[in-house]
């Protein structure tokens, strides 16, 4: 089952999970040692992160070690940047009006 990539990102363990093989690629072991939680907990979320193409799978001998998949985060990227330029425009328009006003006093 194919999982949408905001599916991935939806959960907070999910995204300090992100955060921790962004830096370098973790066994789900070592990255269980960063959570208060089961080991079984992360393979789930590591499951789901894999689903969505967040993750990639790599194996060296008996270990399985996951990392970022980078396209998949530039994804959600671009959809934000849509937002992104609403946001600026809005915020460029009150930063007028703001000066307007102070000049005002």
């Amino acid at each position: 089952m194919r999982r949408d990539v905001f599916q991935g990102i939806a959960d907070p363990t999910r995204r300090a999970i992100i955060a921790l093989i962004a830096l370098q690629a973790m066994t789900p072991n070592a990255i269980a040692e960063n959570f208060n939680t089961t080991r079984q907990a992360v393979s789930k979320h590591l499951r789901i992160l894999t689903e969505c193409d967040l993750v990639k799978q790599e194996y060296q001998g008996r270990e399985i070690y996951y990392s970022l998949q980078i396209e998949k985060m530039k994804e959600i990227d671009k959809w934000l940047d849509q937002y992104r330029k609403i946001w600026e425009s809005r915020f460029n328009t009150l930063d007028n009006i703001l000066s307007t006003l102070k000049k005002k006093k």
